[in-house]
C-alpha cells in the first residue's frame, strides 16, 4: 500500500454523487468547492445514521455478533441487485490490488464489531466507548509511520476532539482482569476501525463507492457468519420487532452511516472523516435521550462543542493544505 500524499488521500478526477443507499458513480465532474460541500453535507447524514447504531442494538433483543452479522448481510443482499447488475462493469474493473484492498477492509471491519460488541459486556460502556472513539490518533499515527507528516493543527485537533469524548464518557480506572481485558479489546476495535478506515481512502482512489462497498460488506458478512457459527450465537429465533430494528439498523446505520462514509472519504480523507466519527458519542446519547429515555449527562453539551472545535481544527489543517 503507498502512502497518500495528503492528509486527505484525495486524488484528482470527479467525486460520485449518491444514488440512493448505495451511492455510485454517476455524472460529471463536479466544482471542487461544491464537491467538498457536498461531502460534507453527506458526511452529516453519515455521522447521523451510525449514531442510530447504538440505541438500535441496545433495544434489540438479539446476540450482538448475530446483530452485526445480519446488518451486513442484510446490506449485501439490497445492495445486490445494483451492484451485479447496474454496476457489474465497475466489479470487473476494480483490479486485483483493489479487490484485496477491499477484501482486507471488509475483514478488519469484521474484526472492529468482533472485538468492540463484546467488550461492552467485559468493561463498562463509558470505558469501552472512550477507547474505541480513538480511531482517529490510531489513523495519524499509522498515516505517520507509512511517511506522512500530518500538520501540527491535525494532532491538535485530534487529541481535542478525544478529549471532548472522554468529557463525554469518562473513563474509570479498574483492576479486574475482565475489565482490562475488555477495554484492550476495545481499545484494539478502535486500531481496526482506523486500518478499516486508511484501506477504504486507499481503494476509494480508484474503485467507486458501489463496488468497492459490495465487496466489504461481502466479505464482513462472511467473516461474522463464521464467526457466530464458532461462537454459538443464535441467528434467528428473534421475535418481530427484533428483525424490525434490525433492518432498521441496516439501513440508517449500514446503508446510510458506513456507505457514506465510504463515499466521503475519498474527498475528504482518513483524517478528517475520522475524526468526525467521534461526533457518534454525543449523537447516540441525544438520541437514546429522545428514543430510550435516557437523560444525556450534564457533560454532554461541552463535549459536544470540544469535539466540534477538535474537528474544525483538522478541516482548517486540510483547507491550508489544498490553499
Amino acid at each position: 500500500m503507498t502512502a497518500p500524499q495528503s492528509t486527505s488521500a484525495a486524488v484528482p478526477g470527479p467525486v460520485e454523487p449518491a444514488s440512493g443507499a448505495a451511492p455510485a458513480v454517476g455524472g460529471g465532474a463536479a466544482p471542487v468547492g461544491a464537491s467538498r460541500g457536498a461531502d460534507f453535507a453527506l458526511l452529516a447524514v453519515a455521522i447521523a445514521g451510525v449514531s442510530m447504531s447504538a440505541p438500535l442494538i441496545a433495544a434489540t433483543t438479539a446476540p450482538a455478533l448475530a446483530i452485526a452479522f445480519w446488518r451486513n448481510a442484510m446490506a449485501v443482499g439490497v445492495l445486490s441487485p445494483v451492484a451485479l447488475w447496474r454496476h457489474r462493469g465497475e466489479l470487473r474493473r476494480m483490479g486485483r490490488r483493489a479487490l484485496t484492498l477491499s477484501t482486507g477492509a471488509g475483514v478488519v471491519l469484521a474484526l472492529h464489531f468482533g472485538l468492540w460488541l463484546p467488550s461492552l459486556t467485559m468493561t463498562s460502556v463509558a470505558t469501552s466507548t472512550a477507547l474505541v472513539t480513538t480511531t482517529p490518533i490510531w489513523t495519524t499515527l499509522i498515516l505517520r509511520v507509512r511517511g506522512h507528516r500530518p500538520p501540527a493543527l491535525v494532532w491538535a485537533g485530534t487529541a481535542l476532539a478525544v478529549c471532548g469524548v472522554l468529557i463525554l464518557t469518562g473513563i474509570d480506572m479498574s483492576t479486574d482482569t475482565r475489565a482490562l481485558a475488555g477495554d484492550a479489546l476495545a481499545l484494539a476495535a478502535g486500531l481496526a476501525a482506523a486500518v478499516y478506515m486508511l484501506l477504504g481512502a486507499e481503494v476509494r482512489r480508484t474503485a467507486t463507492t458501489t463496488a468497492y462497498t459490495y465487496v466489504c460488506y461481502s466479505t464482513t458478512a462472511l467473516a461474522l457468519l463464521a464467526a457466530c457459527l464458532v461462537s454459538g450465537s443464535a441467528l434467528g429465533g428473534y421475535d418481530g420487532r427484533s428483525w424490525l430494528k434490525i433492518a432498521a439498523l441496516t439501513v440508517v446505520a449500514q446503508l446510510l452511516g458506513h456507505s457514506l462514509l465510504n463515499r466521503v472519504v475519498r474527498g475528504l480523507g482518513p483524517s478528517t472523516t475520522s475524526t468526525a466519527i467521534l461526533l457518534e458519542t454525543p449523537g447516540a446519547a441525544l438520541i437514546a435521550a429522545l428514543w430510550l429515555g435516557q437523560t444525556p449527562p450534564a457533560a454532554a453539551y461541552p463535549a459536544l462543542a470540544v469535539i466540534l472545535a477538535g474537528l474544525a481544527l483538522v478541516v482548517l489543517a486540510d483547507v491550508r493544505r489544498d490553499a
